[in-house]
């Protein structure tokens, strides 16, 4: 996962390659052609519906392009924000990205399969 800092953090109006997906959105139901990039929005860190829209992107709707998670992002969600489909995290203002990578080191591995790896370690070591 990529962490960038809330000063990098940039959402042309402009871009049609860019789709910002309110929490109330069904990913579902929306028109990805053409979408390069999509914004999903922690409100709080007590919102949890983006990780929801995030998965069902990645998983149900094939969505191979960006997913950034903005809005009240702490370091200590960012696991769970890599395994449920994110691929960057904007740190609010005032976090160390050095801290974010920190959590990204202590848990390298996990034998569950998640939105980005499907296959549980174990089948994935028999594979290998």
């Amino acid at each position: 996962m990529k962490i960038i800092a809330a000063h990098e953090h940039s959402a042309a109006a402009d871009d049609a390659s860019l789709l910002r997906l309110p929490n109330d959105a069904d990913p579902l139901e929306v028109p990805l052609d053409g979408i390069r990039r999509i914004d999903l929005v922690f409100p709080k860190f007590t919102d949890g519906r983006a990780y929801s829209q995030a998965f069902l992107l990645r998983r149900r709707r094939g969505f191979a392009g960006e997913i950034r998670a903005t809005g009240d992002v702490l370091i200590d969600q960012l696991v769970q924000m890599a395994r449920t489909g994110f691929s960057v995290a904007v740190l609010r203002e005032g976090v160390d990205a050095a801290d974010a990578q920190r959590q990204f080191d202590r848990f390298g591995a996990f034998y569950q399969g998640d939105a980005v790896h499907v296959q549980p370690h174990f089948k994935e070591a028999e594979t290998a």
